[in-house]
Formats: structure tokens, sequence, C-alpha cells
């Protein structure tokens, strides 16, 4: 058994009961469970329709996600999630860029290897090497003024805690933004590559190893294997091309609002949903939600 699921921004809520039954209908699918007026609905499904794709793409087009996943054991014992814009809005390495006038330069970069354009370290080495001589300051100071978080990451956090699962943020980033991130949001891990500074400068280095897309892989088998859990308990979320590998292993790999690449390698896309969008995959309702 299958369940479809579609959903869109809980913040612009449009979808229609309508259009929910035309498409039970049209496929022969179960009752329609509404996890969310407005927002979210699911129903079973014997199989996957030889369609999916074309309506998924016309459903785009209206501001709709569609998921379609096996039915057994869609809720998770594990979050693993990229932080840069999947928890938080922004790229943490372009809001640094910006404070030491190289931010264009940098989020060119930055985009590009996102897409899988360039090689993830080189790319990483290249940008922070850019930063060299700023001081180490103003991480604090980016912290508290650029970084805001993904809408709906607090009542992912909130709910998946209160149910038992295991949270893990591990980001391609840096160790002085998912350390306070982590803390913010309830991760009960983080992993991230740590910015090398002299005498409160950045001396435009990183420590190595450097912390990329096979370094994301191993820390969802180190977790997995450390708590006893198999990589089908887990439900990973990122949205660069260097999250690829954790999307594929984990159970339910999801590209939230992904780049296009990203998303064509990938079963499960979330485009105009928020972060609760994690939620409702899992057959969360509403009144399941823990507020933070």
């Amino acid at each position: 058994m299958f369940v479809a699921t579609l959903l869109t921004n809980p913040a612009t809520p449009r979808l229609s009961p309508a259009l929910v039954e035309s498409l039970r209908n049209a496929w022969g699918g179960g009752d329609a469970q509404w996890l969310s007026p407005d927002v979210a609905a699911e129903f079973s499904l014997a199989q996957i329709p030889s369609n999916r794709w074309d309506v998924w793409d016309s459903l785009q087009a209206e501001g709709v996600d569609l998921v379609i996943q096996p039915a057994k054991g869609r809720r998770k014992k594990m979050l693993l999630a990229d932080m840069d814009s999947t928890m938080i809005q922004q790229e943490c390495i372009d809001e640094l860029a910006d404070e030491a006038g190289v931010g264009e330069r940098v989020k060119d970069i930055t985009a590009r290897a996102m897409n899988g354009e360039l090689d993830f370290e080189g790319a990483l080495t290249e940008r922070v090497g850019l930063l060299k001589g700023l001081p180490e300051s103003v991480i604090a100071q980016v912290l508290a003024t650029r970084i805001t978080h993904m809408p709906g990451a607090k009542t992912l956090l909130a709910t998946m805690n209160a149910q038992g699962a295991y949270a893990a943020l591990v980001s391609g980033g840096f160790t002085a933004f998912t350390a306070q991130v982590a803390t913010d949001l309830g991760f009960d891990e983080n992993r991230a590559n740590t910015l090398l500074a002299e005498n409160g400068t950045l001396t435009g280095d990183v420590a190595r190893p450097i912390l990329g897309r096979d370094a994301k892989v191993q820390a969802l088998k180190d977790i997995t294997a450390r708590l006893g859990l198999v990589h089908a308990d887990v439900i990973a979320v990122g949205d660069g091309a260097n999250d690829l590998g954790m999307l594929g292993l984990a159970g339910t790999g999801v590209a939230l609002h992904a780049k296009p690449s990203v998303q064509a390698e990938c079963e499960i896309r979330v485009n105009h949903g928020d972060l609760t969008a994690l939620l409702y995959l899992q057959g969360y309702a509403d009144e399941e939600f823990t507020n933070a």
C-alpha cells in the first residue's frame, strides 16, 4: 500500500477539497484524511499511478506539492537535517561574505556548488579564502542580525522530540553557526566544518577533514548504528547537491525547496510547503503537533 499526500504552504493555504477528491477518484484512492484544513490531506493507494509525475507537474503550477510513498513505516525515529537554506533561510557563508565585502562573488560560487556544478570541497575552500582577515566577532553579529529559522522548523523539532525521535544537524557550513541553531531549535547534536581563526581574525581556512557529501552519509551511518536504528528509520532533509547522498540513504529523503538538479534525483520534493511538511509526510495531523 502507498499513501498520496497533497500539501501547500500553511501561510497561503490553497488546497481545496474538490482538488483532493478529484485526484482521489481518478486514482481510485481510499477516503481522504485531512491533516490540516486547506493545507494537507492524504489518501491510500494500491499502487503508484503511471501518470504520477505529470500530475505532480500540473499541481506545482497550482502551488500544491504531491508526494507518494509506501504507507508502512512512515513515522521516523530520527531526523537528519541540512542547515543552510533548509533549517535556516540563509547561507551562512554568504552572509559572512557580505560583511567582508565579497558577497556577490561568494554567492555565485555557493549557487553553483549547491547545484552540483562545482566540487563542494574546492568551492568551500575558495569561498572561505575570501573571508581571510574578517574579525571573528562578525560571526556573532551575523547570527544575531541576519540568521532566521525556516518556517515550521521549531514545530518540526518540537513534535519529533516529543515523539522520542533523535535529531541531528549536519552541515557543510560552520560549527559556529550549527551550534547556535541546534540549541535554538532543539537538535540533539550537530556536525559541521570549523572556521579557523588566529588572534580574533579569520585565517581564510577551515579545519580538515572537510565535511561534505560523504561526511553527511557517514553521519547517518554512524548515528543510526550508535542508536541501534536502521536507515529506514530516518527522515532526512536538504536542498543542495551535497545532500543527495544522505537523502538517498535515508528511509525518507526530502528535497526541500531544492535546486533543480537535486530535485531531479529525488522522489520526494517539497517546493511549496514549509518544514511542517515533514510532519504531514509522516502522517501527523495538526492536533498532534507540539508547539515550540
